[in-house]
């Protein structure tokens, strides 16, 4: 059985400024992103993840405090999963308020670092693909139907796309610097 490693801090950071300025880490700019070009983004982000899942060391962390490849991979997962949910919602609804969802919680509970490599590249796929199928149903009209986060963030479904793509994306250079 894999021993369950150290909990990282909790990442209370409200990460929407980047819909207003570029990243300055992973580099990616909200500017030069179109909402409809979002399922070909997410597709080719979740390309990226079979071959991270295949490297040897990939349960280990690089720090104590600082997730391995294995449970970013569950995170970018989880957060394919999640925002299909919550455009579903913005399309089925007028301005749906979101729950909250405590990544760090479900990391525990779900013991990211103890998942096959090889079922978490699948479900990354299966995901991936859901997520993309989901924004491209999005119509020209839709693109601006609003979206409460629980702490009260607002979006459109275009921002909630372009906002999960950039986490989809830093995570990729989490992992690959």
């Amino acid at each position: 059985m894999v021993p369950k490693p150290a909990v990282p801090p909790a990442d209370d950071k409200d990460w929407t400024w980047v819909l207003r300025e570029p990243c300055k880490e992973c580099g990616f700019d909200a500017a030069t992103i179109r909402p409809k070009r979002l399922a070909e983004a997410v597709r080719e982000t979740a390309s990226r993840w079979p071959a991270v899942l295949v490297q040897p060391e990939v349960a280990e962390r690089p720090k104590k405090h600082v997730w391995s490849p294995l449970e970013y991979a569950c995170h970018v997962r989880d957060v394919m999963r999640l925002f299909a949910e919550r455009v579903e919602l913005m399309l089925a609804q007028d301005n749906p308020v979101f729950a909250n969802w405590d990544q760090d919680e479900t990391a525990q509970q779900d013991r990211y670092w103890a998942q096959d490599p090889a079922t978490v590249a699948k479900q990354i796929g299966k995901a991936g693909e859901a997520l993309a199928l989901v924004f491209e149903r999005v119509t020209k009209e839709d693109w601006q139907r609003p979206g409460t986060r629980s702490n009260g963030s607002e979006f459109t479904i275009a921002t909630l796309g372009i906002y999960a793509l950039h986490d989809l994306r830093h995570h990729v250079w989490d992992v690959r610097g």
